[in-house]
């Protein structure tokens, strides 16, 4: 039971941040700050060895060069890469594969979803959500973090804590 309880800040941070990128296209820092730190507080939590949380920490600050590499090419926003570097240690090397193929599909059908969505024509109702409005009229911008959810999501089960606790 008490696995469960930190093993659920994973899934918890991902949704908070994917909704928070879709109502206002940011993603606040202490969700990636929460998200890292209780990786850390997680693995002490489920009895990860050192040498396990200094991999984590490594695959981070990897992730994170990588993440910021494609932010100043223009390829992500600033929030998705402190986002990405803080899923890193969560996901490890043993389900990056994984993550990344949900998340770039996720991301794709998640695209082809707004551009159908943003070629209708705007409705009246819309004024009653104004997330909704802004999600339609901003042609050029995808809140990422819904992907890198959806996919962080689809494959915890085989995340290193996931398979430590329980023992898959």
């Amino acid at each position: 039971m008490i696995s469960l309880i930190f093993l659920s800040a994973f899934p918890a941070a991902l949704i908070i941040a994917a909704l928070n990128d879709l109502y206002e296209y940011k993603i606040p820092n202490w969700v990636s700050i929460v998200l890292f730190c209780s990786y850390f507080i997680a693995g002490v939590g489920l009895g990860a060895t050192p040498a396990d949380l200094l991999e984590g920490f490594l695959f981070a600050c990897a992730a994170l060069v990588v993440g910021f590499a494609l932010f100043a090419g223009k390829f992500l926003g600033g929030g998705d890469a402190k986002l990405l570097a803080a899923c890193a240690p969560w996901i490890g090397p043993s389900a990056l594969a994984p993550f990344l193929v949900n998340t770039a599909f996720a991301g794709g059908a998640f695209a082809i979803l707004l551009i159908m969505f943003r070629k209708t024509p705007a409705l009246p109702v819309y004024a009653h959500a104004p997330w909704l409005l802004r999600l339609h009229q901003r042609p050029k911008d995808i809140p990422y973090a819904v992907a890198i959810a959806i996919g962080g999501l689809l494959s915890f089960s085989q995340t290193p804590f996931f398979q430590l606790a329980f023992g898959g």
